[in-house]
C-alpha cells in the first residue's frame, strides 16, 4: 500500500468516526477534502460518502449529483461499491419523490448482490430502502414483508442494524392501525439503537414514537422524546429531520390550542424542507400549515396549500396521499357549514371532495389479508370517511346520493377464493427454532421476528368491491364519483363484476 492510500483509507476511517459521534457536517468537509485529493478507490468511496452525508444533511441534490459521478466513474470491478451507491442513491431519490427512480436504482442492487455474507450488511440496507419505497408508496403488505425480510437478514448479518427495520414494521402496523403492536416494535428498535450505541438511530426512533403518540391523542408521552432528538438533530444539522421534529412540534401547539404558534412552527418546518429538496414532506407539512390556516380563518390560503400538495402527491402517482387531502379539505370545509343557512358553493365543494375520496379510502380495506387489518381501517379510516360523505350528501339534500352511498355500505365484500400453490402444505404446524449466537441483541431480534411472521400472516383474500347495478334501468350506483375517484387519485377503487340489485 502507498503512503498515499494509507493516507486515503486514515481519512475515510476519520470522516466515518466524525458521522458516528454526530458531527455529519464535518464528515462532509472530510470527504470532500479526500475527493480533492485522492485518487482510485479512495477518492470514490470518498465521492460515496460525501453523497451520503449530503443527503443526510438535506442537500439530496447535490448527493444525487455525487452519487452519479461516482457511479459513472466506477470500474467494473468496483465489487460492492457499485450496489452501495445504488443504494444510498435511492434514499437520496425517495427524499426528492422520484419514488420510480429510486425503485430502478434498487432494482439494479439486487441484481449485483451475491450471497457473499460479506455483503450481508448491504443486503440489509437494499431490503430497507424497498420498504422504505413500498411505505412512501402506501403498499402496506408489500412494506410488511420486505420489513419481516430484513429484519431476518439483520439477524443472521448485521445485528447491529436490526433497529430499522424494527421500526419500519412499527411505521407499517401504526399505519394499518395496529397500534400497540406498532408502539411494541417501535421500543424493540429503541433498544436495539441504544444497545447498538448508534446515536442517529435513537434520535430516529424517539422521533418516531413522538408521532405516534402524537398521532394517538398522547401528548404527554410524546413531549420527552421529541424533546430529545430535537435537540440532537438540530446540533447535528440534519436539516429534513429538523423540519419533521418542528411540524411535530407544531402538532403539539395545535393540541394545545395555541394556533398561532403551531402555524409559526410548520412554516419553519415547511421552510426546513423546501430548502433540502424534500418534496414529500413539503407537501405533507402544506397539509399540516393549511389546517392551521383555515382554523385562523384564512380559507383561501389553506385551500391554495391543499391543492399544492395534491398537485405534488400526484405527480408522484400516490393517490392514496391525495384522497387523504380531499377528505381533510372536505373535513375542515364542513365544520365551518352553519346548520340553519349552510354556505352553498362551500357545500358543494366539500360534497365534491368528500365522496370520491371516501370511495377511494373505503376501497383500501379490500387490499388487506388480514380481517383485523381491514376492521381496523374500516373503523378508524373508512367509516369516518364515508360518514363525512353521507352527512354532506343529507346536508344538501340529494336523495339519490344518500340511497347510493347506503347501498353501496350495505353491499359488503365479496371472499376471493383461490387455489393453493402446488405442492403448499394445507397447514403448517412447526418452525424452526434459529440458533443464535451469544449476542445482547439475539433474545430480542429472535422475538422480533417471530412476532413479525405471526403479525404478517395470511387471511383471506378479498376482492375489491364490485359494482351495483339498479334494476329496472341498469344504472350503476355512484357510477360518476366512482370515475371520478379513478381518474382523480389514479386508483383502481371498483371491481369488474356486477352486482345487480
Amino acid at each position: 500500500m502507498t503512503d498515499a492510500e494509507a493516507d486515503g483509507r486514515e481519512l475515510l476511517h476519520a470522516g466515518a468516526v466524525a458521522y458516528q459521534n454526530g458531527d455529519a457536517v464535518g464528515a462532509l468537509r472530510i470527504f470532500e477534502d479526500i475527493v480533492q485529493s485522492a485518487s482510485g478507490r479512495a477518492r470514490l468511496s470518498a465521492m460515496v460518502n460525501a453523497a451520503s452525508m449530503a443527503d443526510e444533511l438535506g442537500d439530496h441534490r447535490s448527493a444525487v449529483s455525487w452519487f452519479r459521478t461516482a457511479l459513472a466513474e466506477m470500474p467494473g470491478d468496483a465489487g460492492a461499491m457499485r450496489p452501495t451507491a445504488l443504494v444510498n442513491m435511492s434514499q437520496a431519490l425517495q427524499h426528492l419523490g422520484d419514488l420510480d427512480g429510486a425503485q430502478a436504482a434498487l432494482t439494479e442492487a439486487r441484481t449485483l448482490l451475491t450471497d457473499d455474507p460479506d455483503q450481508g450488511l448491504l443486503r440489509v440496507a437494499c431490503l430497507l430502502s424497498c420498504t422504505a419505497v413500498a411505505i412512501h408508496r402506501q403498499r402496506w403488505l408489500e412494506a410488511i414483508e420486505l420489513a419481516t425480510e430484513s429484519l431476518d437478514a439483520a439477524r443472521h448479518f448485521a445485528p447491529q442494524s436490526a433497529g430499522h427495520p424494527l421500526m419500519n414494521l412499527a411505521a407499517a402496523y401504526f399505519e394499518t392501525g395496529r397500534g400497540e403492536l406498532a408502539l411494541d416494535f417501535a421500543q424493540q428498535a429503541l433498544d436495539a439503537f441504544t444497545t447498538a450505541q448508534d446515536h442517529n438511530g435513537v434520535a430516529e426512533t424517539q422521533q418516531n414514537l413522538a408521532l405516534m403518540h402524537i398521532r394517538s391523542g398522547r401528548a404527554h408521552e410524546a413531549r420527552e422524546p421529541l424533546a430529545a432528538s430535537q435537540a440532537y438533530f438540530e446540533r447535528s444539522g440534519l436539516g429534513p429531520r429538523v423540519g419533521i421534529g418542528l411540524k411535530a412540534q407544531g402538532f403539539l401547539a395545535e393540541m394545545d390550542g395555541s394556533h398561532v404558534r403551531a402555524y409559526e412552527l410548520y412554516e419553519r418546518g415547511l421552510a426546513q424542507f423546501l430548502a433540502s429538496g424534500a418534496v414529500l414532506e413539503a407537501a405533507d407539512a402544506r397539509i399540516r400549515l393549511a389546517t392551521t390556516a383555515f382554523t385562523l380563518g384564512r380559507h383561501d390560503e389553506a385551500g391554495r396549500l391543499f391543492r399544492e400538495s395534491f398537485l405534488v402527491f400526484a405527480e408522484h402517482g400516490l393517490g392514496l396521499h391525495c384522497a387523504q387531502v380531499d377528505f381533510w379539505h372536505a373535513q375542515l370545509l364542513e365544520s365551518t357549514l352553519d346548520d340553519t343557512r349552510p354556505d352553498t358553493l362551500r357545500l358543494a365543494e366539500a360534497l365534491r371532495l368528500a365522496v370520491p375520496s371516501a370511495l377511494a379510502i373505503d376501497a383500501v380495506r379490500h387490499t388487506f389479508p388480514s380481517g383485523e387489518q381491514r376492521h381496523r381501517w374500516n373503523r378508524e379510516l373508512a367509516e369516518p370517511a364515508m360518514r363525512s360523505a353521507f352527512r354532506l350528501a343529507v346536508r344538501g339534500g340529494d336523495a339519490r346520493l344518500v340511497a347510493d352511498l347506503i347501498e353501496t355500505r350495505c353491499a359488503g365484500a365479496t371472499v376471493k377464493f383461490t387455489d393453493p400453490e402446488p405442492g403448499a402444505p394445507a397447514e403448517r404446524w412447526d418452525m424452526p427454532v434459529p440458533q443464535e449466537p451469544p449476542d445482547p441483541l439475539a433474545g430480542a431480534l429472535a422475538l422480533a421476528a417471530a412476532l413479525a411472521e405471526v403479525a404478517a400472516e395470511e387471511g383471506i383474500s378479498i376482492q375489491p368491491p364490485p359494482r351495483l347495478r339498479y334494476e329496472p334501468g341498469g344504472r350503476i350506483v355512484l357510477a360518476d364519483y366512482i370515475a371520478e375517484a379513478e381518474r382523480r387519485y389514479g386508483r383502481r377503487i371498483r371491481d369488474d363484476r356486477v352486482l345487480t340489485l
